[in-house]
C-alpha cells in the first residue's frame, strides 16, 4: 500500500511488505488498551495476507506472539503464502471472525471495511493499516457517517515497505531498501 511513486500506474498485484515492527508496536499498544482480548480470540482473518517464498505473512507471524487463535489467510496474489488465493471482496467465510486485520489496497479500503463489517462477530474488531490521510477526503466523508473508526493508532515513524531494493517496472527506477514512505500510517480500529 505504499504511496511511493504514487503518481504512476500500479499493478493490482503489487506487493508491499508490511513492516513487522510496526505491527508488533501496534499489537502491544492494542493489547494494553484491550487486556486479554487478543489472547481470548478463537478465529482471526487476514484478507490480504501477503507473504511469498522470501517473506512470511507479516500479520500472522506477529499475531502468534499474542494469541493461539486460528488464523485464516487470503490473498489475491498467486505467489502468496495465504491458505486461499482469492479476492476477499467476493470470498465467503464459513464463520464470523473475532478479528479481521490486514493492510488492504488503499484504493479498495472502503470496500474492505464494508465487507469486514459483514464478516466480523458482534463485539469483534476490524483493524486495517492505512495511510493517515484516509481520514481526509471529501469522497469518504459520507462513508465516515457509518464507518468512523473507534480508535486510531498513529505510527510515529514512517514505515519502509521495501526490505530490499525494489525495481519498479512501471517507472524504470529502483527504490532502495529501507526507503521510507511519503506519508504517515496508522492502524485504524473498528470495534
Amino acid at each position: 500500500m505504499s504511496s511511493t511513486n504514487r503518481g504512476n500506474t500500479r499493478n493490482k498485484f503489487d506487493f508491499y511488505v508490511t513492516p513487522v515492527e510496526h505491527i508488533r508496536k501496534f499489537l502491544k499498544a492494542f493489547d494494553r488498551n484491550h487486556p486479554g482480548k487478543l489472547s481470548n480470540m478463537n478465529f482471526i482473518l487476514d484478507p490480504c495476507a501477503g507473504g511469498n517464498e522470501e517473506y512470511d505473512m507479516p500479520y500472522p507471524k506477529v499475531l502468534r506472539e499474542f494469541t493461539n487463535a486460528e488464523i485464516l489467510t487470503i490473498d489475491i496474489r498467486l505467489d502468496s503464502k495465504a491458505q486461499f488465493k482469492a479476492d476477499y471482496l467476493s470470498f465467503v467465510i464459513s464463520d464470523y471472525a473475532d478479528l479481521i486485520i490486514s493492510n488492504p489496497p488503499f484504493n479498495l479500503a472502503m470496500e474492505f471495511i464494508k465487507k469486514a463489517v459483514e464478516d466480523v462477530k458482534i463485539k469483534g474488531f476490524i483493524i486495517f493499516f492505512l495511510r493517515f490521510s484516509f481520514l481526509a477526503s471529501d469522497k469518504r466523508l459520507s462513508f465516515f457517517d457509518d464507518f468512523m473508526p473507534d480508535e486510531i493508532y498513529l505510527h510515529h515513524n514512517r514505515p519502509s515497505f521495501f526490505p530490499e531494493d525494489f525495481y519498479n517496472e512501471d517507472t524504470g527506477k529502483t527504490i532502495k531498501a529501507g526507503a521510507t514512505d511519503s506519508c504517515e500510517y496508522a492502524h485504524f480500529v473498528w470495534d
